[in-house]
């Protein structure tokens, strides 16, 4: 993974709002788990951009 890469997810996980991190912290399994899909979805389109943006 390069450093563009990197630095595009430490973006995403500076920016995730507050209702992500609470729910990343739930002891309701629904939650955090809506809150992990959300997430993981935020990461995936930061990867894709960045793949993108090396071609």
């Amino acid at each position: 993974m390069d450093d563009k890469t990197k630095t595009r997810i430490l973006g995403v996980i500076e920016r995730a709002p507050q209702w992500l991190r609470s729910d990343l912290a739930a002891k309701d399994a629904s939650a955090r788990a809506r809150a992990e899909e959300a997430l993981a979805a935020m990461l995936v389109d930061a990867i894709e951009e960045s793949l993108a943006a090396a071609d």
